[in-house]
């Protein structure tokens, strides 16, 4: 029994503390032989077993020792890697603290010791060279760039330190022995690479790895700002991208170094080449694996760390650029943006969260064995036990047991993110000719009749006149050569379409709207998938096909399929936008640009669900309404700090919707039917008021070079066109109870309201409820309602054979008139029908009521709905006027004249 093990049987003395210094000693080889050749390290860390390090700590430890040359700081520094070592391994084995303490400690040892070392190194060297100085004598430090583990703070155990060494500006020392500034932090660096990372009688620090830097092995130790950006300017690699996502500064002035290399790490404009790249530098470490058979490297190998990281670390590289949110370091951090993002599934997150917690503390628990930087599970039985018990098991199969699916769901996750952007192998495309104009013009018209065009002539001359214009003419290089590779893809794609022909404009129309946008060309090229999926949709739509030709930005919500296709979360939705308009706050123009993007990319999701068959129409014009609600009350949020005059913090101020958007039956193209009210006795308030109205009015019609947000109607607001912009809930109620048309209670029926103050929305509720359910003399009520049916077919007047879905009798607004009839005929005896359900709804309330034949409703209710369909239908195919052969819904429109003639008399 060693001295150690006595010392550890006095359980009288420190009970506790021995039984947790036991159990970290039977899964840690190097921390018994660490203690048993220095006594001394005992006391200190039963002492202290119950906190862990801190920086302050380690820079009061470093003070006390005495440092006069080299000898003695390495020595210095060593002690204190071996206190922190044995205070980390002891409370992460007993899981005293969490994983990010392990890896904050870590990199907390790592800074303090580099920053002590250069602070002696520097007064040492100053003392015979001197300071050095620019050309203009400003005095220039060493910039110490921590990457990698240490950049991120996610510093391991047993870690490599990835250093890169750089210095602002050339110039020379000032002292009696005068060097260059670049000799003189040459010698510097290479003195604390020896700090640090020299192994001694009392071992190392921290092993120092300098390939990151330009040129790796053969480049210079440090380097000039110059020389660093004429670098990455012109030699940078995309794996040097990907490294200084996490480059920080450790020592040193950070923000012009941060300054210079951001541009090149963070591209201004979503860099879809992202992807292939990381995809290529997985594919080299894969083969380093197989080659070295690792399979069992925790961090290399399938399901591994350093997928992980390239997952959350693709996203940074794409759309780090346009979000300065996901220009982060530390993987989880990177990880929780990316859901909160809705770049991935929450699902997805939590399960590779997890997993990176699990496979960074084996990491840890495999490096504790013998202190060696090492990611291998090991394959004696004597230390898998250690790392079985260290990780909470039994046994090793028990913890392989829990291991495994943590490594195949990552391998899962890492296939499903990469999959989609994986090019096809390269084909054969016997259309290749057919755009590169080699062929003559017979020759091309049967290639094109063969790949499914009807009208091949047509179709070449269309080609030929794209390839003639001078947009295509002026690309730049690298531009036409992209666009040459994509037109064969695109012809074979469109051929395989029903109405190839009509696929085949519409996709060349959308390509030269994006030609001059190199990315966009980068991703339709470079990934099929994508390609495919937009000549889908413009083959199924080219109402959608000339939204993206408007919005080419909008292609960005390719790049990610389950994100175009997944549920929105409104909350989520709401919290984003609120973001990107605080990052531009104070610019007006482009908070109404984020907000048109917004809703466009949220339009665009919508439409691509629709067409997919995935969203059936009650839930797409859910969504449409909900996200019409999200942005009125963003306006309002946004407009009400720049309104002249305003005298409150919050406005007391609500905005109604009628119509499509009280019903929540919106579609594509709906324009917004709404009211402003507002309840606030203050004396300026109707002026106040007033003014906000008109600028919420302009923000929601301008067209700006993103487009335009929602046409508005606001004449459904108390004496119409001629009232006031802006009523309060007072004047409001007042009119409806003593002025209002019966038309004006019709719409009423399908009112509710969408933002802004609450407790107003609370009493409009009160006011419609109230208005509803009054008696009226139902003989009356018949008379104006027909009416006003009358007078709405005399201005829909239909001059063609077709069949009108919305207008004609026996269409959308028959059915819409019947249930506002059945509401105010009957709201007093029902209150139920004062629900703002939706027109099938109530159908369904007044059959069960017996107000109507319940199975007559039910045969209007399917009718409506498929008229609707039907409107949703044209509105993809690009036609204004949804008219149809009228022997199509024959039957449709036939039970909705039956329950008019029930409800009404015949016409």
């Amino acid at each position: 029994m060693t001295s150690l093990d006595l010392i550890l049987d006095d359980t009288a003395a420190v009970p506790l503390e021995g039984s947790l210094l036991r159990h970290a000693l039977s899964c840690s080889p190097y921390m018994r032989r660490l203690l048993e050749s220095d006594a001394s390290l005992l006391p200190p860390l039963l002492a202290h077993l119950h906190r862990p390090w801190d920086a302050a700590e380690m820079r009061a430890f470093l003070a006390e020792s005495s440092v006069a040359d080299d000898a003695a700081l390495k020595q210095a520094l060593r002690k204190l890697r071996q206190r922190v070592m044995l205070r980390v391994i002891a409370r992460d084995l007993n899981r005293l603290g969490e994983l990010d303490e392990v890896m904050c400690t870590m990199t907390d040892l790592a800074e303090v010791t580099v920053g002590f070392a250069l602070e002696h190194l520097e007064r040492w060297q100053q003392a015979i060279y001197g300071v050095p100085v620019d050309h203009d004598g400003v005095p220039q430090q060493l910039i110490v760039v921590g990457m990698g583990k240490l950049g991120g703070r996610e510093l391991n155990v047993s870690s490599d330190i990835d250093l890169i060494f750089a210095f602002e500006e050339d110039g020379e020392t000032t002292g009696p022995k005068q060097v260059g500034n670049h000799e003189y932090f040459s010698i510097l660096g290479k003195k604390l690479i020896a700090a640090i990372g020299e192994s001694t009688a009392d071992g190392f620090v921290f092993r120092v790895d300098m390939r990151l830097r330009p040129y790796g092995d053969s480049g210079p130790l440090v380097c000039s700002f110059a020389m660093l950006e004429q670098y990455y300017q012109s030699q940078g690699r995309e794996w040097e991208r990907y490294a200084w996502i996490k480059g920080r500064v450790i020592a040193g002035p950070e923000k012009a170094l941060q300054d210079l290399l951001r541009p090149f790490v963070f591209r201004k404009y979503l860099d879809y080449s992202a992807f292939a790249s990381m995809r290529d530098l997985k594919a080299q470490i894969q083969r380093e694996v197989a080659r070295r058979d690792m399979r069992d490297n925790i961090k290399l190998g399938p399901g591994g760390i350093r997928e992980i990281e390239f997952i959350a670390q693709v996203f940074q590289l794409v759309r780090g650029g346009r979000d300065g949110e996901l220009q982060i370091r530390p993987t989880l951090a990177v990880l929780a943006r990316v859901a909160q993002k809705g770049l991935l599934p929450q699902e997805t997150v939590h399960q590779l969260s997890e997993a990176y917690v699990f496979l960074r503390n084996l990491e840890h628990r495999l490096q504790y064995l013998q202190d060696a930087q090492t990611q291998m599970l090991p394959s004696d039985d004597e230390n898998r036990l250690r790392i079985a018990r260290g990780m909470g098991h039994a046994d090793w199969e028990a913890f392989l047991s829990v291991l495994q699916p943590h490594r195949d769901a990552v391998e899962h996750h890492f296939s499903q993110v990469f999959s989609m952007q994986q090019p096809a192998a390269p084909m054969a495309n016997p259309l290749a000719d057919v755009w590169l104009g080699t062929l003559p013009d017979e020759e091309i018209d049967r290639r094109l009749a063969e790949h499914g065009y009807g009208n091949a002539d047509e179709c070449r001359n269309h080609l030929q006149s794209v390839k003639r214009s001078a947009r295509y003419q002026h690309l730049p290089t690298a531009s036409r050569e992209r666009f040459d590779a994509l037109l064969p893809a695109v012809l074979k794609l469109a051929g395989e379409f029903d109405n190839a022909d009509d696929t085949l404009k519409r996709m060349l129309h959308l390509l030269e709207s994006i030609c001059r946008r190199a990315s966009y060309l980068a991703l339709l090229a470079e990934y099929p998938q994508a390609l495919q999926l937009v000549t889908k949709l413009a083959s199924a739509s080219p109402w959608l096909a000339g939204y993206l030709a408007q919005h080419p930005i909008l292609l960005d919500e390719l790049l990610d399929t389950r994100t175009l296709y997944a549920a929105p979360d409104f909350a989520v939705l709401a919290a984003e936008l609120d973001r990107r308009l605080a990052e531009v706050e104070g610019d007006i123009e482009r908070q109404m640009d984020v907000m048109r993007h917004f809703k466009h990319a949220h339009i665009f999701r919508f439409a691509a669900q629709d067409l997919a068959g995935d969203l059936p129409l009650e839930t797409l014009s859910d969504y449409l309404s909900a996200l019409a609600d999200l942005i009125l009350a963003a306006v309002l949020k946004t407009v009400w700090p720049h309104v002249r005059g305003k005298h409150r913090d919050t406005p007391a101020f609500a905005i109604v919707g009628y119509g499509k958007l009280g019903g929540k039956e919106l579609g594509y193209a709906s324009d917004l039917d709404i009211i402003f009210l507002y309840d606030d006795p203050a004396p300026e308030a109707g002026e106040v008021y007033a003014r906000f109205g008109q600028r919420i009015a302009n923000w929601l019609n301008s067209l700006t070079s993103a487009g335009l947000l929602y046409e508005t109607d606001l004449r459904l607001r108390p004496d119409g066109a001629s009232g006031l912009l802006v009523s309060s809930v007072e004047a409001f109620e007042g009119y409806q109870k003593s002025k209002a048309w019966t038309w004006e209670h019709q719409a009423l029926t399908r009112a509710r309201f969408c933002a802004g103050d609450a407790q107003i929305g609370q009493v409009f509720h009160r006011i419609r409820v109230d208005i509803l359910s009054q008696q009226r003399d139902l003989a009356s009520l018949r008379e104006e309602v027909i009416a006003m049916r009358e007078k709405m077919r005399d201005g829909h007047p239909n001059k063609t054979d077709l069949f009108d879905i919305k207008h004609g009798s026996g269409g959308i607004v028959d059915v819409e008139f019947i249930v506002q009839y059945l509401v105010l005929a009957h709201a007093q005896a029902h209150a139920e029908l004062t629900e703002n359900r939706g027109n099938i709804a109530l159908l369904g309330y007044a059959a069960r009521l017996g107000l109507i034949p319940e199975p007559l409703a039910e045969q209007v209710a399917d009718a409506y709905r498929e008229f609707r369909r039907c409107q949703h239908a044209f509105r993809l195919q690009g036609e204004s006027q949804a008219q149809i052969m009228p022997e199509s819904v024959a039957a449709e429109a036939a039970a909705v004249r039956e329950l008019w003639e029930r409800v009404f008399g015949k016409k």
